[in-house]
């Protein structure tokens, strides 16, 4: 039985979809760099362009751009790092008085409530320890494998250093490669993809500044209000609750695990950590049902558990990045399927 054109189109299309990710699943360990620079070159492509407006040139327009994001990150790693490092020292410092709690405290409470005695099952792991001590002596057997891992750190750094390359050439030439991507488009569908395109812009430029608003007002908020509730790793904890914020539930998890192992530490009893755990309450209660809503809203019209499908998603493709883009790239592959869908339903 012979199908409809709309019908073989359909199938055509279905056909050249397949194939893309399947070619995306092959190249997935050397797209990584290459993602990266894409998506640095489309959040920048709108700064370069206004410092062509006022006529500065393409090329030094996007070094000035590249040259400011270094200074970003190195002014964020000169603040963070030594922040990072004086908290880290101060927990390695509490940690002798962290066992001693849990011997006097924890253990014993343990005990009285459950009838878990962790004393009592020393005197066995230390007897287990001794008799396997032997077997550790086939860990050399793994010793080529940190070799493979040295390969793959060194892989790594390449493709670090390859970021800031393909994102010069890719911001510089931005206007030209979409100029030759929109001739690469078959006059037939030129129009339709064109719309799809433009609206899948406008979507992904309204959901980053959203979101890179959320996480900035989100860290601050857990920064100020774990200080005031007398943390000491306020600042840490907080900033790190607060970047993770982009996948649900992810920063306050975090955030809860890291501040009650830091208030276990600082106060040594569950009562004290109570106005933390009521910062990380307030915190999920002002971001889900304010923050969000405001400034990021249904723009991208993925479900929360989509998100998470997405992030794994991607992340088992492309690595860390991937997961840094997997939003975006779910919210741009749901345009082009609204669209799709449209296209072929009946009239």
């Amino acid at each position: 039985m012979d199908m409809n054109p709309a019908s073989n189109r359909a199938l055509l299309y279905f056909l050249l979809f397949a194939g893309g990710l399947y070619l995306l699943y092959l190249l997935s360990p050397m797209l990584t760099p290459f993602l990266v620079a894409t998506a640095l070159a489309y959040l920048f492509d709108p700064l370069v362009s206004r410092l062509e407006r006022h006529r500065i040139g393409r090329t030094w327009g996007t070094l000035l751009a590249m040259l400011g994001l270094l200074l970003a990150l190195m002014l964020m790693l000169l603040i963070l790092t030594p922040l990072f490092q004086s908290q880290a020292r101060m927990l390695m410092a509490q940690i002798p008085r962290l066992i001693e709690w849990g011997q006097v405290g924890l253990m014993p409470w343990l005990q009285s409530h459950f009838g878990i005695d962790l004393m009592g099952d020393q005197t066995e792991i230390m007897t287990w320890l001794k008799a396997h001590v032997g077997e550790l002596t086939k860990l050399t057997a793994y010793l080529p494998a940190v070799g493979n891992q040295g390969l793959a750190l060194l892989g790594w750094l390449a493709n670090l250093l390859l970021i800031p390359v393909v994102t010069f050439y890719l911001l510089r030439d931005w206007d030209k490669l979409l100029v030759g991507a929109t001739r690469l488009v078959p006059s037939a569908i030129r129009a339709n993809v064109t719309e799809i395109a433009g609206e899948i812009d406008v979507v992904l430029s309204e959901f980053a500044r959203g979101q890179v608003a959320v996480i900035v007002l989100m860290a601050m908020f857990y920064s100020l209000a774990l200080w005031f509730a007398g943390l000491d790793y306020a600042l840490a904890v907080g900033m790190t609750a607060g970047i993770l914020v982009f996948v649900p539930y992810l920063g306050v998890v975090v955030g809860v695990l890291l501040g009650t192992l830091s208030g276990l530490v600082q106060f040594g009893e569950l009562t004290a950590l109570i106005p933390v755990w009521v910062v990380f309450g307030i915190g999920q209660l002002l971001e889900g049902m304010l923050l969000t809503p405001w400034l990021v809203g249904d723009r991208v019209g993925l479900h929360p558990v989509a998100v998470i499908f997405a992030l794994m998603a991607f992340g088992q493709l492309f690595g860390f990045f991937g997961i840094l883009l997997a939003i975006p790239a779910s919210a741009a592959l749901l345009v082009a399927f609204r669209h799709l869908k449209g296209h072929l339903d009946p009239d």
